[in-house]
């Protein structure tokens, strides 16, 4: 059977997950009947819950007695290093672009990784059928960017498909018949080239994917790049310098076939196959047989961009409710992160209990954040912090830029200009995007990014729409403004009282309820002025004859402002902490004792870098 390997890939929330369960469908991997999910790729929790793809997956059809491997890639720019390895699997891309939303900044990104590897991608305008559509507009806009990318003539010729995802069709013409994708199969069987493989040479493979599994341990995915692979052969792995990692065999070897992985005994070049069996290798290891004398080539992944402190809960509410406290345990955790994605770097901390844990953005720390504490770790999180880096001719600092895509009201744009530039951004084009909106760019630091999004929200009124994308580095531009209100602190331990909290409503905004369980140094509040601000947030009523009990009924509060996780970790100071519970998410200050606070400040080990 002939084989295709190909990858779907967009930026985020253009559809691409979708139009793979169609693909499944009318390619007849699902069974009459058979109850599927929608978006049946993102089986994570996490994925289900935010609408995006956070994880690479595989999955597999038939058409036309031809094998098409389909890899499901991410969208957003803070998963880009599993774009980055899935590349090197596939021999063409589908780039999906929404009909209505047009060329985005991880468009750019991922169009960029497909033509420098010399895949020539099939584009579908993808949601023609919205009301706001603007297909032909959108084919100029791929063309540039194509040309804009330094695109061969030959890749610059690409095909164009228009489609509606959800709706189950795609066409070569807007007045098409509407009726299925048969015309997305057939363009991708005579445009995208077989495997180029050598079938008679030693089997190999690099690992691309490793995931585990509770029944077979560690998996690694990867495109069979050389020979035949056999069920139970003896295999050689090997490191990029060329050292030997391990010796072992492939006690299981799996094939995609629609949504499932089934063993088989044998797999041959060319195809996408899993291996289960080795303890040591990982991603970007080569898996080969036992005579292989040099590793296959593999992708360098773009570096790490941002960095935060993983520590112990140390807090007076540390271990009621995780179940993975231990420094070790985290440590173990995160190490194994980190063997699996490219795109995380995890190093011990100078701090004690503490490691240091670098990705490429707030999104994808976040993610991992969310995903340990569903595994019931506890722990703190410090600020996150930009990595920069010594220029390599001048020995000046540099530090990560990002490109910023904002479509706005065009009410809100003079506030977005005014917020961007105060954070050190620069205004390099701005146009009307149609139907009263404003499309800006900016390049701007990313530390001037963290902590925007709330405040961004809140000034287009949740109209406004920011999309980013790493720009490499630049010079360092200096101070930036952080949080202009200080923190109302609890400077005692038990549970707040609604009479304490209603005195205190008037002081600013509250993080929390009557009855929740406060600590000295937690911060229960956002101060209205710039200092911090101590108080008693368990402070009872003196009662007497007069001053009953009761009348505590008329206090109204308003209710607390709750933060999303990734809220908590933008809103937080260099000297304060996210404290992460499987139940609760708290804000802390690093030096809980007041005293200790003040002498902090006075060595200066709170200041900003």
């Amino acid at each position: 059977m002939q084989i295709r390997n190909v990858a779907i890939i967009a930026h985020v929330d253009h559809g691409k997950t979708t139009l793979v369960d169609q693909l499944l469908r009318q390619s007849g991997a699902f069974r009459e009947h058979q109850q599927v999910a929608e978006r049946a790729l993102d089986r994570n929790d996490l994925e289900r819950e935010r609408g995006i793809t956070i994880l690479a997956k595989c999955t597999s059809v038939v058409w036309q007695d031809t094998r098409i491997n389909i890899v499901d890639t991410p969208g957003h720019a803070d998963f880009g290093g599993e774009v980055e390895r899935i590349l090197a699997m596939v021999d063409g891309a589908i780039v999906l672009v929404d009909a209505a939303e047009g060329v985005l900044p991880q468009t750019k990104f991922v169009v960029g990784k497909a033509l420098a590897r010399g895949l020539k991608p099939i584009v579908v305008v993808n949601k023609v059928d919205r009301g706001d559509a603007r297909p032909d507009e959108v084919h100029t806009e791929v063309f540039d960017l194509f040309a804009a990318l330094g695109a061969t003539d030959e890749q610059l010729d690409f095909p164009m498909l228009y489609a509606s995802g959800r709706q189950g069709w795609a066409d070569t013409g807007l007045e098409g018949p509407r009726q299925d994708l048969s015309a997305m199969f057939d363009l991708v069987l005579r445009h995208v080239p077989p495997p180029a493989v050598d079938p008679d040479a030693p089997f190999a493979m690099v690992a691309t994917i490793l995931d585990y599994d509770n029944y077979l341990g560690r998996v690694l995915t990867g495109r069979l790049e050389q020979g035949r692979a056999k069920l139970n052969m003896p295999v050689r792995v090997l490191r990029a310098d060329g050292s030997a990692v391990e010796t072992g065999r492939l006690t299981k070897l799996l094939s995609f076939r629609g949504l499932d992985r089934v063993p088989v005994e044998e797999a041959e070049a060319g195809d996408i196959i899993a291996v289960a069996g080795l303890s040591e290798a990982t991603v970007p290891d080569t898996i080969g047989a036992p005579d292989l004398q040099a590793p296959l080539p593999a992708n360098p992944i773009d570096p790490p961009t941002l960095s935060m402190t993983f520590r112990i809960n140390d807090g007076p509410l540390g271990g009621r409710e995780g179940k993975k406290v231990t420094s070790r345990q985290i440590r173990d955790r995160l190490f194994r992160e980190a063997e699996g994605n490219v795109a995380i770097k995890v190093t011990d901390s100078p701090e004690s209990e503490a490691f240091e844990v670098a990705g490429r953005g707030e999104l994808q720390l976040g993610v991992l954040i969310e995903q340990m504490r569903r595994e019931g770790f506890e722990l703190t999180i410090g600020r996150p912090r930009v990595l920069t880096r010594a220029n390599a001719e001048t020995g000046e600092r540099e530090e990560p830029m990002e490109e910023v895509l904002v479509d706005v009201d065009e009410p809100f744009s003079g506030v977005v200009v005014e917020k961007i530039s105060r954070r050190r951004g620069e205004l390099q084009d701005m146009r009307p995007s149609g139907g009263g909106k404003v499309r800006l760019t900016f390049r701007m630091p990313s530390r001037g990014l963290i902590g925007y999004h709330g405040e961004f929200l809140t000034d287009t009124r949740g109209s406004g729409v920011m999309n980013r994308l790493f720009a490499g580095f630049g010079p360092w531009r200096g101070p930036i403004e952080g949080r202009r209100n200080g923190s109302l602190i609890s400077n005692a331990d038990g549970e707040a009282v609604q009479y304490a909290l209603f005195s205190l409503q008037e002081r600013g905004a509250l993080f929390v309820n009557p009855g929740d369980k406060v600590y000295v140094g937690m911060i229960i509040g956002e101060h209205s002025r710039d200092n911090d601000l101590d108080v008693n947030p368990i402070k009872e009523k003196k009662l007497t004859n007069i001053r009953a009990a009761g009348k505590d009924e008329a206090l109204l509060l308003t209710p607390p402002r709750r933060m999303s996780l990734e809220q908590a970790i933008a809103y937080v100071e260099d000297d304060e902490l996210v404290e992460v519970a499987p139940s609760a998410i708290r804000l802390r200050k690093r030096h809980l004792d007041p005293h200790e606070r003040k002498r902090a400040d006075r060595r200066g080990e709170n200041e900003a870098a």
